[in-house]
């Protein structure tokens, strides 16, 4: 497996592998959030959202985007980003397809990404991911790699329910 810049001819590659990295995810996901939350964020489903803000990343920032490559087929990717008002390196995004994971891919992309964190100079890395059962193996995932939780908590109200 190697790591690689991406390539916009990799796109509808990544985005589609994004696709079913996802499905299982937003399926644990619905449940656990308000409804009126899930429909707000995802009026015409979360596939539709998903392949939209993933697209902005891939053509907006491919300079952050990389690829986890096995046999020349786009097994998994991270975009990074730097905040160097903070000293600090972001996982924006990270996805290893459902046939790859829990074979290295992601440890291999979050490496690739301390490393090219430290280069630029930045002393701490940030990811952030969900508290719900979906997102269950991401958490074991980072704090595998020695991320520690900051504990936060993100309410919603509806404005439009009666009290």
């Amino acid at each position: 497996m190697i790591i690689e810049n991406y390539s916009s001819t990799q796109r509808a590659e990544v985005l589609d592998l994004s696709i079913r990295t996802w499905r299982p995810v937003f399926a644990a996901l619905r449940p656990a959030v308000p409804a009126f939350v899930y429909e707000a964020f995802y009026p015409q489903g979360w596939e539709q959202r998903q392949r939209r803000d993933l697209a902005d990343r891939l053509d907006g920032e491919p300079e952050n985007v990389h690829v986890a490559l096995e046999d020349r087929t786009v097994v998994g990717w991270i975009c990074i980003r730097l905040h160097p008002e903070d000293q600090m390196g972001e996982i924006h995004v990270l996805a290893v397809d459902p046939a790859h994971q829990r074979q290295g891919a992601g440890t291999m992309l979050m490496n690739h990404a301390f490393e090219q964190v430290s280069a630029a100079g930045m002393t701490m890395m940030m990811v952030e991911t969900g508290a719900d059962p979906g997102h269950l193996a991401s958490r074991a995932s980072y704090e595998a790699a020695g991320f520690e939780r900051w504990p936060v908590a993100r309410y919603f109200k509806n404005l439009n329910a009666d009290d």
